[in-house]
């Protein structure tokens, strides 16, 4: 496999675990080079842990993590250079003033472009000469963008970067993103809750249940396979059109459900029978899906 080939982060068989509690529970996942990837769940699931591995802050139970080819454990010190990374709450010494903070990751990077730094400054209305204390919690966190990106990765980590932003905020966060993705195809990983941001970036996404990877797929082709179908009366037909149902509500008389393998044609056969004379279907947001997938009462 060339480098080329090689995935940004390839995580096989970790298991984290605190005592007896099982944080992470065997999950494995590629993030292809030069795509965005989200990493979905509720609070809880395990998500930071499997982040702090794959980044080699914190040795796995079992299996292994790799970042751009190499062992992120064994290999942590010299490809942080090359990762930018975006903490779920943006730390730095509150005194220190943001162009001293620069001035600090400069010396680190090899790759550092302060141009790129002061530029992404002006544009979120920092001060450089603003001490890291004084801002608010959004500021910090375009700061911490602004660092990760101004050192040139290849790949970024974002954990939940917009938690407890507003939405303004947020919109100008996936912006540079975006941005980013467009003037240099940066790999980028990322947890959230913010599903209706991520949904018009990200290329792929993964659901973590529990600790497990429920599902990890493309997500133009998550939201093709999911579909929510009404029907006026209770559904005897479902399993007869081989629909595998994921979330199945009642409301009045009729029956709301949630597949995870929705086709056309099945669902026209399912729609023309005697039993079924009445039935809608509509398409999924990721928000809609993840609830499906991980929210209270969901069944696989």
């Amino acid at each position: 496999m060339n480098q080329a080939e090689t995935p940004a982060i390839r995580i096989a068989g970790m298991t984290v675990r605190y005592g007896r509690r099982v944080a992470v529970d065997a999950a494995s996942l590629e993030v292809p080079r030069g795509s965005v990837y989200a990493l979905l769940g509720r609070n809880g699931a395990g998500k930071s842990s499997l982040v702090r591995c794959a980044l080699g802050q914190q040795r796995a139970s079992s299996g292994n993590a790799q970042i751009l080819g190499e062992d992120s454990w064994k290999h942590r010190t010299h490809l942080m250079e090359r990762v930018g990374v975006v903490a779920e709450e943006a730390d730095a010494p509150p005194e220190m003033r943001v162009e001293q903070l620069a001035a600090f990751c400069a010396r680190l990077y090899s790759r550092w472009d302060q141009k790129a730094f002061d530029t992404r400054a002006s544009r979120f209305g920092i001060s450089t000469r603003a001490r890291f204390g004084e801002l608010s919690k959004g500021q910090k966190k375009q700061v911490s963008l602004a660092l990760a990106l101004a050192a040139a990765p290849d790949l970024i980590v974002l954990d939940d970067p917009t938690l407890g932003l507003d939405v303004v905020a947020r919109k100008s966060l996936f912006e540079e993103v975006i941005a980013e993705l467009a003037d240099r195809g940066t790999t980028i990983f990322l947890t959230t809750h913010d599903l209706a941001g991520v949904e018009s970036i990200a290329d792929r996404v993964a659901i973590m249940d529990g600790g497990r990877i429920a599902l990890d797929e493309e997500l133009e082709a998550l939201k093709a396979r999911f579909r929510r179908i009404r029907f006026s009366a209770q559904p005897l037909a479902l399993e007869a059109a081989s629909f595998r149902t994921t979330l199945v509500k009642r409301w009045g008389t009729g029956t709301e459900a949630v597949v995870s393998n929705y086709d056309d044609l099945a669902f026209e056969r399912l729609r023309s029978s005697a039993t079924i004379q009445s039935a809608d279907v509509s398409a999924m947001t990721l928000e809609e899906i993840f609830i499906a997938v991980a929210g209270e009462g969901a069944h696989s």
